[in-house]
């Protein structure tokens, strides 16, 4: 029987084991010089030019972001509704108000004239995902936040080395957020990474993350406790090493299946895009859930569905709000294996296996 190829897969070699043996034995486990180093080596390593402040996770990198650009009860910030329920989240913990938009069919990300309809005079900002590691359109969402004297957020936290118009996602808001979760495109173990528009976003960020204190015992603000370990900065240090050569397999495996796939619609790049493909993501018109059960069972090839519940359907939210493009991705969205440990035997099981459930009418 064929070996069950899974639809992501945490990346983890001896030298990132050997970088944590290293730090324990040092005795700073503790948020210090791993860190800060860590902080510099992605910023650089990214083409970012921004001062980056690492935290706990991503869902915590977006909160204190969010916390250091001034947004709190009575604000308004616009979101997707197609995305992990953590950018909604973050919103809300602020006290402020996600107000949810419609997506552009063809990257899933945020619709600019979609957002442009929800503005009201308690719009603080807008928070566009770049999803699955396809850029959003910066470009369009960016003026309109000119226009409307608005921020722009930026939810990276799939799209470790995306672009647009060979401007790096991270670099366009008052701040970015990017995960560092196991079976992102690089991991710290678990964690996130803040890229700062400037020094004074990114020493709110520092202070949010640390109880409110740059000096210890003298609190500012009322913070969390968000930092990240020297440990997880270890890991985190290793993977930047190996994140390129990951990102081009998955933009090889992306493009072999772009080109070889027949049954399902193959995720467009729009111009002047790098995506960094953290899922492959395909439309499946008729019966998604069918289709991927029978990936897994008949076919032995696991699959995700990111995401079947919009977030204005979540029982926190429950927004009465129309966004046509959003549920029909929900219904039909399927993503595909691409990560680096797939072979080229691997993506020929696949589009075999696709093919013949597509003909067949799974």
């Amino acid at each position: 029987m064929n070996d069950f190829i899974p639809p992501a897969k945490p990346l983890i070699g001896e030298e990132e084991i050997e970088a944590v043996t290293r730090v324990m034995r040092s005795g700073m486990i503790a948020q210090g010089p791993e860190v800060k180093a860590f902080e510099e080596e992605f910023s650089t390593h990214f083409g970012l030019g921004r001062p980056c402040a690492a935290v706990n996770s991503g869902t915590s990198g977006l909160h204190v972001g969010l916390l250091a650009a001034g947004v709190g009860a009575g604000d308004e910030v616009i979101v997707p509704s197609f995305t992990f329920a953590a950018t909604a989240n973050s919103v809300a913990l602020t006290g402020a108000t996600p107000i949810f938009a419609d997506i552009d069919p063809e990257t899933f990300c945020l619709d600019p004239a979609s957002v442009e309809a929800a503005i009201t005079d308690r719009t603080f900002g807008i928070m566009p995902v770049h999803l699955y590691g396809h850029p959003a359109n910066m470009t369009a969402l960016g003026e309109i936040a000119r226009r409307h004297d608005l921020k722009i957020f930026e939810d990276a936290a799939q799209a470790h080395g995306a672009s647009l118009h060979g401007t790096p996602v991270g670099a366009f808001g008052t701040f970015a957020m990017f995960s560092l979760y196991p079976t992102k495109n690089m991991t710290s173990g678990e964690g996130g990474m803040v890229s700062c528009a400037d020094d004074d976003v990114a020493r709110q960020v520092r202070l949010y993350r640390n109880q409110g204190m740059e000096q210890q015992y003298h609190n500012e603000v009322v913070g969390l406790n968000n930092r990240m370990t020297d440990i997880h900065a270890a890991i985190g240090r290793v993977q930047l090493t190996k994140v390129d050569a990951w990102t081009a397999r998955r933009q090889q495996n992306a493009r072999f299946l772009t080109e070889h796939l027949d049954g399902v619609t193959p995720p467009p790049v729009a111009d002047g895009a790098v995506h960094v493909y953290h899922q492959y993501t395909v439309r499946v018109e008729d019966d998604r859930d069918g289709f991927a059960r029978a990936l897994k069972e008949e076919h032995r090839i696991g699959s995700g569905m990111f995401y079947p519940v919009p977030n204005h359907r979540l029982s926190p939210f429950r927004a009465d709000v129309d966004l046509p493009a959003t549920e029909v991705a929900a219904a039909q969205c399927l993503s595909l294996p691409v990560h680096p440990s797939v072979s080229e035997a691997d993506l020929e099981r696949i589009v075999s296996a696709v093919g013949s459930l597509a003909k067949a009418g799974a």
